[in-house]
């Protein structure tokens, strides 16, 4: 597989508390393999609010701050709603192998969002990588895409 994103510029990766295990992981996991992560929050257990890491993670990947984003939460809903906001961004919400490969293949997904209390750590690092690898087919999936912006 090739890699479908610039792997030039870094990961921005968030979450909130429920999160934080898994993203201090991940970022160990990606940068052991190489890759620059850009590390936006939280970095505690202490209950904090998922909007203000989702919104920095999808403002970097938005701004082409980054290459894609990773958010993390307990369900992995909250974050994928609020990135989602933005016009720039396609968050889905993945739990198994075969959505991480979907949402790239037709959706052009560029943040991946992650339920930490519902899938096990090693399968979170099978879809990322997953994600990172497979493209977007385009075709009449393109025109799909085209059609999700609201302005």
């Amino acid at each position: 597989m090739s890699y479908a994103f610039n792997p030039l510029k870094p990961i921005a990766i968030g979450s909130d508390h429920a999160g934080l295990a898994y993203k201090n992981a991940l970022i160990k996991w990606l940068t052991d393999k190489g890759h620059a992560v850009n590390d936006l929050g939280t970095y505690t257990t202490d209950s904090v609010d998922y909007p203000d890491y989702a919104h920095a993670t999808a403002i970097a990947v938005e701004s082409g701050e980054a290459a894609f984003g990773i958010l993390l939460c307990g369900s992995a809903n909250g974050v994928a709603i609020t990135a989602n906001k933005h016009q720039g961004i396609r968050a889905g919400l993945c739990w198994q192998n075969d959505v991480a490969q979907l949402i790239r293949q037709h959706n052009n997904a560029n943040i991946i969002c992650i339920p930490a209390r519902f899938v096990a750590l090693a399968l979170a690092e099978q879809m990322i990588e997953i994600f990172m690898n497979t493209p977007f087919e385009g075709g009449r999936h393109a025109t799909r895409v085209g059609k999700i912006a609201c302005n």
